[in-house]
């Protein structure tokens, strides 16, 4: 079973934020690589169909594949991990999460599930109305 990592998305303001960040990284070329100072201990389950569980204001708001890790020695920081991505974000039903610093595990039955498989027609509501319908147990 994978273990997927949890990280706040620092200076996003929503998911469609996200989007449009992730739509100017693709049109330049770059590959969505996160770098962080450790590696996961546990990267084999992480690489194990793992994904980076993005927080957006509060709430695990969507998630991305992780394809890779891979040890990079950044210019003036030393040596870090690269996150290697999809560049793909997959939404989740919004789940409450307290600020931490770094990433942390997440075990894959803690993990929100996507929206895409929460039922017939929540891929189509926006992600406030989503938090608020799980806050209110209907989801």
């Amino acid at each position: 079973m994978p273990v997927h990592l949890l990280k706040i998305a620092v200076g996003i303001d929503s998911i469609e934020h996200f989007q449009e960040r992730m739509k100017l990284r693709r049109k330049a070329g770059k590959t969505f690589t996160h770098y962080t100072r450790h590696m996961p201990k546990r990267s084999e389950e992480v690489l194990n169909g793992g994904s980076l569980y993005w927080i957006v204001k509060g709430y695990i708001a969507v998630r991305c594949p992780i394809v890779g890790l891979e040890e990079a020695v950044l210019e003036n920081k030393g040596p870090h991990c690269g996150i290697v991505m999809k560049s793909q974000l997959i939404p989740v039903l919004p789940l409450p999460r307290r600020p931490h610093q770094g990433w942390r595990y997440l075990e894959a039955e803690d993990a929100p599930p996507d929206v895409a498989t929460a039922g017939k027609g929540t891929d189509k509501l926006p992600p406030k109305l989503l938090a608020e319908l799980r806050d209110l147990g209907l989801l």
